[in-house]
């Protein structure tokens, strides 16, 4: 079955950087869409990034564009979210998830999911 399985979350500073991973199988990877959403605590889950098949296709929300970048390694199954200049609000839980189409920010249009990682910024 597909798995989509999170990494790299953790506690740190405002200013900070950390780089998410997420390691897929049980589907053919070069041939998904990879979306990054997020979801805070009282909060909707909400689109942060995504990435088409071929790597050469990137979208960004507003509030992390400029500060995000989205990328994968088809080789390794694996698409990644480097998060610079990270801020207090930037605070939740973040998953991975998986779609054959490109073009949507919403959560409903993707297929798979992981299970998540916690990023807390501290002010």
């Amino acid at each position: 079955q597909v798995q989509l399985v999170e990494s790299g979350g953790g506690l740190v500073q405002a200013g900070d950087s950390l780089r998410l991973s997420c390691a897929a199988s049980g589907l053919t990877f070069r041939r998904y869409t990879m979306g990054w959403f997020r979801q805070a605590p009282g909060k909707e889950r909400e689109f942060v990034a995504v990435i088409r098949w071929s790597g050469d296709t990137t979208d960004y929300a507003g509030s992390v564009k400029g500060r995000f970048a989205i990328s994968r390694d088809n080789a390794k199954n694996t698409v990644y979210l480097q998060m610079n200049s990270l801020k207090p609000e930037d605070t939740a839980v973040y998953y991975c998830a998986a779609d054959t189409q490109y073009g949507s920010r919403r959560s409903y249009d993707f297929s798979y999911w992981g299970q998540g990682t916690q990023v807390t910024v501290s002010s």
